[in-house]
């Protein structure tokens, strides 16, 4: 997940000296430490604290073990051939092997800032290296949905943007929602990880209905995680559709696909 800024890390190591020079150049951000814990044969991913910024069932390297991240694919109910994913904030790049190995047809990029989880995804969490169909990107997240070549080119975008405390989304302005929604194409489909239990959970909800046409959240998951999707153009909502859609996704990749149809039911 992206360190970008209210990180406690990189606020202190950002700080100007007060006696530095003016000529002195800018000194390069410092990253919590990228830890990790394994526990009943799942390994997990940690920014020096106890939070999980996500895991991999050892034995299933490529299979989603966060509920949260389950959800994040509900994008599936609507569209069933993507060309082009994006994963903003890589974490243990569960979702973005999870996309790469399922969509064989599609383009999948992932953002991530901090070069160590790239480094810990790729020796401790099974990334595969990068090549014609997979783009793993050391970059920021806002400079790649304000990049103009990105304008219109994502179907399915997943943003899951948290620094060490995993409180709240380190990307959560009106315009930072705009952009993403501007990356995507007419039918694209944005998938959010929020925290339904925090303070931050109203600002962005209220940021993302600003910036899209029409906004759904899935029920809260026993760890406090609420999956908003997010739709480029409004869209109705045809529940024998989506459930017809849920039992083909149940019956090609095991993910519980009709739980998403339930929950969206309640809305």
């Amino acid at each position: 997940m992206l360190i970008k800024r209210k990180s406690i890390e990189k606020e202190e190591s950002s700080r100007p000296a007060a006696s530095a020079p003016a000529a002195k150049p800018a000194r390069k951000p410092k990253y919590a430490p990228v830890t990790l814990s394994e526990f009943d044969g799942v390994r997990y991913l940690h920014f020096g604290t106890e939070w999980v910024q996500g895991a991999m069932r050892i034995r299933k390297p490529n299979w989603l073990e966060l509920e949260y991240a389950q959800q994040m694919m509900a994008w599936m109910l609507w569209l069933e051939q993507p060309r082009r994913i994006a994963q903003l904030g890589l974490g243990t790049a569960a979702l973005t092997k999870f996309c790469y190995t399922t969509f064989p047809s599609a383009q999948v990029t992932a953002i991530e800032l901090n070069p160590s989880v790239i480094t810990i995804c790729e020796t401790m969490f099974k990334l595969p290296p990068n090549d014609e169909r997979l783009h793993v990107l050391e970059m920021d997240a806002l400079d790649f949905v304000n990049d103009k070549a990105n304008v219109d080119t994502l179907d399915a975008l997943q943003v899951d943007l948290y620094d060490a405390t995993a409180r709240g989304p380190v990307l959560d302005t009106p315009e930072f929602y705009q952009a993403c929604n501007a990356c995507l194409t007419d039918d694209g489909v944005m998938t959010i990880n929020l925290f339904g239990d925090h303070p931050s959970y109203a600002r962005n909800l209220k940021a993302i209905k600003f910036a899209f046409a029409q906004v759904i959240c899935l029920p809260q998951v026993h760890d406090g995680n609420v999956v908003a999707i997010a739709f480029k153009r409004a869209r109705s909502i045809d529940l024998e559709a989506l459930t017809a859609r849920a039992a083909q996704i149940v019956a090609a990749t095991k993910l519980p696909a009709k739980s998403w149809v339930k929950g969206i039911a309640t809305k």
